[in-house]
């Protein structure tokens, strides 16, 4: 079974279609969406007190993920339209 990141869902609403298909197809997209769900796993380790981390470093974490998103919306817009999908939100 193919995972994928809850907040990769929550980001694209509406293209769990493209995001499995990318997750099966893309190489590199696989590659992002591995290191979102490892920073966002991270995240919600630190904010459940099981991870211990400084302030800056769920910061960095952060910051490192909405990076992750800015590489990986284009991949699922260029999908999307490829698909002949247009999303309305």
């Amino acid at each position: 079974m193919t995972h994928i990141p809850q907040d990769l869902h929550n980001a694209f609403p509406g293209d769990a279609d493209i995001l499995r298909s990318l997750k099966v197809e893309d190489a590199h997209f696989q590659h992002l969406a591995g290191q979102f769900e490892a920073l966002d796993n991270e995240a919600i380790r630190i904010d459940e007190g099981l991870a211990a981390a400084s302030d800056d470093r769920l910061e960095l974490i952060k910051k490192q993920r909405l990076a992750l998103l800015d590489q990986i919306a284009p991949i699922v817009t260029a999908s999307r339209t490829a698909n002949g999908e247009h999303h309305h939100g």
